[in-house]
């Protein structure tokens, strides 16, 4: 096994759901041969460099993310695509050690491609900013202050994305309303919505 970095220890150690499961899980994604750093707060395996697999835990499940999971042949069809809306990442779900230890074969073969993916440099074509819906009602608050159109626009895409995503995921105008009013001065100060 490739050895564990003492920084990410807190994470298997802390008591937790899915406990046992997440440290079955680090020792398979370890005997990859991965680095193991903390990244997001949550346990992050790179080669040279590069982010391969995150171990994440919900509610009702722990789970394997595949960073560029989109690019994987994915024959087993067991990555979930989390929203419609991620466009690289996949996850692996387990909801018992019985069931990492059936597809801990699977989980290092996919590990093994994604390494691959990235030594060949593959890049996932993302939509662009353009691409996603933008609400009329945040078209009209930017056609109305140019100060704030100037903000949007100085923004990096992933933030204006995430921002996109929040206004026109309400159904109803008036909670779109809310939400871009709530907002405003985030955006105006340059912020993203969760810096």
């Amino acid at each position: 096994m490739h050895t564990t970095n003492p920084k990410v220890d807190w994470y298997f150690d802390k008591e937790r759901p899915w406990q046992a499961e997440i440290k079955r899980l680090r020792r398979i994604i370890l005997d990859c041969h991965l680095i193991e750093e903390l990244k997001w707060g949550s346990p992050c395996y790179t080669f040279e460099r590069k982010n391969i697999v995150l171990i994440h835990v919900f509610r009702d499940y722990c789970a394997v993310l595949f960073f560029k999971g989109a690019l994987l042949k994915d024959g087993a069809g067991i990555l979930t695509q989390q929203t419609e809306n991620v466009q690289a990442p996949r996850q692996m779900r387990f909801t018992s050690i019985t069931e990492i230890n059936a597809k801990a074969g699977k989980l290092r073969d996919y590990i093994f491609e994604a390494v691959e993916i990235e030594e060949k440099g593959l890049k996932i074509p993302m939509k662009k900013t353009e691409a996603f819906a933008c609400p009329e009602e945040f078209k009209q608050r930017l056609t109305e202050n140019p100060e704030l159109k100037k903000a949007f626009e100085s923004l990096s895409p992933g933030r204006q994305r995430a921002y996109l995503l929040h206004f026109s995921s309400a159904k109803q105008a008036k909670t779109r309303i809310a939400r871009i009013d709530k907002y405003l001065p985030e955006i105006l100060a340059g912020k993203g919505m969760n810096d």
